[in-house]
């Protein structure tokens, strides 16, 4: 009789799926599963201190490494603790495979108090994922594992969960023969209708100053985009389909989106493009921003149309696959006007300077930092307030898979994004900046970092408080800081605790020589900047026309 059972299936999938390094916690209910990739060790388990944790860590490595990635956790409350991690990978369009146990078949939502038993966890998980499935018999288990991959790496890509009982995981079964062969890849992306582009095309070959706005769905077309920018379209990007093109590009605005003179110099644009992207209201002052008066629009997703912005025509595609069809079309067709590209970089010069100027203290820092940081490293942030004034649009960028922040605008997953990226980083060094608000939420994963190394340079900016919280207090509530004041632990201890190198920063001129230090060391390190010593960044909060004073 075999000695095979469903957990040695899940492990030896997950190495033909492509995955390296899986993340999680070992608990009662995925013990097989957890030991199917213990004895085959041919993957790397990272154990996390925390579902979450293991969540965003998965998330980062699948964003840096542009495959797939995966984490575990137990039943009931260790799958509960998956959801923060499970809507950001969906707010990124990260795919993400979320395996989770579950009772035995037998006692599955009976309410007969089986240990971590809770009524419809797979209707939770559906609730936060993209989709989610149950594996109900041991003979199902490889189709829907296959199934739940394809669909993650399926644009829109997300997370995709998936329960599998206990009583499942510990069935013997034959090793399937097919495993010798199984090749798990996102689908070819499918351009869309013939007649559709070339109407497309028709309505694109017309203009003299065109652009595309390129989000996380476009983020990795950058031969497309090159193909168009090549013939005169300039570039904009939404924060996620940052570097779509190298973000030093002169016909690029990179993610300066929604600034005033942005704003002011879309109304000389006769063209846009949005391509992958939603046009959320996030970034497009709650869809008050005034885009150029003539759009159309290219998505996977034909719900998106209309969704945020009208646009003259849509089009259903993969966005590199139609944006290629679309090059093809306009070869020879398109001429732009002569001004057109220095009025660009004109544009970007003005942003640029201006939204330097809100900087205060901390004007150079992004300098300091690309400076300081390998050309190939990876750029993770926390929602803190340095990433939220320079960190997402002034420190540039060469690629896509660089740029890795927290796109649903919780505070906290920075610190845990940067342990994953940096597992998926193929060598790269990885910098990881967060607030101290942030980095309490989930300090504990520090020790995650002293055991498994991750080569990451962990930043945090400590204005002993939330920051931004104060921000908007100040502005609309009377400057009651109410609640916004955590006390937190001296971090030079906290890293002699953990035993990670130290480092700290009271000035500008400290920042470029501790960061280079703590970037050139090999693994994990920790460095604090003062910013009660440096200096607050000045206010960016600005209350809307309908917010209450008081």
């Amino acid at each position: 009789m075999s000695d095979y059972n469903v957990g040695d299936l899940v492990a030896e999938f997950l190495q033909a799926a492509g995955v390296d390094t899986v993340f999680g916690v070992v608990s009662v209910h995925n013990i097989p599963m957890m030991d199917g990739l213990g004895r085959r060790n041919a993957i790397r388990v990272v154990g996390s201190r925390g579902e979450m944790g293991a969540g965003h860590m998965a998330d980062a490595y699948a964003r840096a490494r542009k495959s797939l990635g995966c984490f575990i956790t137990s039943t009931g409350p260790g799958a509960a603790n998956a959801p923060g991690a499970l809507v950001e990978a969906r707010f990124a369009a990260s795919p993400v495979l979320h395996l989770t146990g579950q009772t035995a078949t037998a006692n599955i939502d009976k309410e007969q108090g089986a240990v971590h038993d809770v009524m419809d966890q797979l209707g939770m998980l559906r609730s936060t994922s993209k989709t989610a499935y149950r594996i109900r018999a041991p003979e199902m288990a490889l189709g829907v594992l296959m199934k739940a991959a394809r669909e993650a790496l399926t644009p829109p890509m997300g997370p995709v969960s998936i329960e599998i009982p206990i009583d499942v995981q510990r069935a013997t079964i034959e090793r399937p023969a097919m495993l010798d062969n199984l090749v798990i890849a996102p689908p070819a992306g499918d351009a869309g209708n013939a007649s559709s582009l070339d109407a497309l095309a028709d309505m694109a070959a017309g203009a003299q100053r065109p652009m595309i706005w390129c989000g996380a769905g476009a983020r990795y077309a950058g031969t497309a985009v090159q193909r168009l920018v090549d013939m005169g379209f300039g570039v904009v990007t939404s924060v996620n389909g940052r570097a779509v093109i190298p973000e030093t590009h002169p016909m690029t605005l990179g993610a300066f989106q929604a600034t005033p003179e942005v704003e002011k110099f879309y109304e000389t644009v006769d063209f846009m493009l949005i391509a992958g992207g939603r046009v959320r209201g996030h970034e497009t002052k709650d869809l008050g921003l005034k885009l150029p008066a003539r759009r159309a629009q290219i998505d996977v997703d034909p719900s998106a149309c209309g969704r945020t912005y009208a646009v003259e025509h849509f089009h259903v595609g993969d966005a590199e696959a139609a944006l290629n069809a679309l090059a093809d079309r306009l070869e020879g067709r398109i001429q732009v006007a002569d001004d057109w590209a220095r009025d660009l970089a004109a544009c970007r010069e003005e942003t640029e300077t201006n939204y330097r100027k809100h900087l205060g203290p901390y004007l150079n820092f992004p300098e300091i930092f690309r400076e300081a940081m390998p050309d190939d490293c990876y750029w993770v942030r926390d929602v803190t307030m340095s990433n939220t004034t320079w960190g997402n649009r002034l420190l540039k960028l060469d690629k896509p898979e660089q740029n890795i922040y927290p796109v649903g605008a919780a505070i906290g997953p920075g610190f845990q994004f940067g342990i994953g990226a940096a597992f998926g980083a193929g060598g790269a060094k990885t910098v990881a900046i967060t607030g101290d608000g942030g980095f309490y939420l989930n300090m504990t994963e520090l020790w995650t970092a002293t055991q498994e190394k991750p080569d990451v340079a962990i930043v945090i900016f400590n204005d002993a408080g939330y920051g931004v919280i104060k921000d908007i207090q100040d502005t609309l509530y009377g400057g009651r800081h109410y609640f916004a004041d955590p006390i937190g632990p001296d971090l030079k201890g906290l890293a002699a605790l953990a035993d990670l190198p130290y480092f700290r920063v009271e000035s500008e001129a400290e920042m470029g020589p501790q960061l280079k230090a703590a970037i050139d060391h090999d693994g994990p390190t920790l460095l604090e900047v003062d910013m009660t010593k440096i200096g607050k960044i000045p206010r960016y909060f600005q209350p809307p026309p309908y917010a209450a004073k008081g």
